[in-house]
């Protein structure tokens, strides 16, 4: 017996595929709707962990900062005690530079040199005086500048010429001359060392002297 299907099988398998298509369009959808939830967690994740990441790195920065600050008020108060001890130093050196002055003056004084005034600014020393000629005073920038120790960078200031009226009726020339040099500052708890006075003068040369007529 022969049967025939009179349903509509085309449409019905139209149908079918159709319901497949769509199942596996909300497949698809439902995978790559849960692909980006995990990797929307995995971002937040790792965001979150770099967050608390930096907010340590800030902490510590703000550690760092701190001790830098601490470093550098140390630093201040370490410069201002430096200071002050120069400043000691000086002070207890300066208390017997007269002394030391008139005492070196007395061993560099040429023979016919008399000194008549000895002035001190600061390091700078202004020595006036008389000398029976020339070649004395050359003499005495020349001990000041390479024997003493306690003078360098002398120069001559000025040399006059006059005459001295002696009792017997004698006139004698003599020399009124001013002469500056610098004082070197000695450190307190040690003596100056001679060629440390003598590199320091070795660059002043001596002035040749000036005769000035009256």
């Amino acid at each position: 017996m022969i049967q025939l299907n009179l349903l509509p099988h085309r449409e019905t398998a139209r149908k079918k595929k159709r319901e497949q298509y769509v199942a596996s369009v909300l497949l698809a959808a439902m995978v790559g709707g849960g692909m980006s939830i995990l990797a929307a967690s995995w971002f937040k994740a790792a965001i979150h962990s770099q967050n608390t990441i930096n907010a340590m790195l800030d902490a510590e920065i703000l550690t760092l900062d701190k001790q830098i600050k601490d470093i550098k008020g140390l630093e201040s108060q370490i410069s201002a005690l430096q200071a002050r001890q120069r400043t000691v130093e000086d002070v207890q050196s300066d208390r017997n530079q007269s002394v030391h002055l008139l005492g070196e003056l007395s061993q560099q004084l040429p023979p016919g040199v008399l000194l008549t005034r000895v002035a001190q600014t600061e390091q700078q020393v202004l020595i006036s005086g008389t000398a029976q000629s020339n070649e004395q005073v050359s003499e005495l920038l020349r001990n000041l500048a390479g024997a003493s120790a306690w003078f360098t960078k002398p120069e001559l200031v000025e040399s006059v010429a006059t005459v001295l009226q002696l009792p017997n009726k004698e006139q004698r020339p003599m020399f009124n001359f001013s002469v500056r040099a610098l004082l070197v500052r000695v450190p307190v708890a040690g003596v100056l060392l001679p060629q440390a006075s003598a590199a320091a003068s070795g660059a002043s040369g001596i002035a040749p002297v000036v005769v000035r007529e009256p």
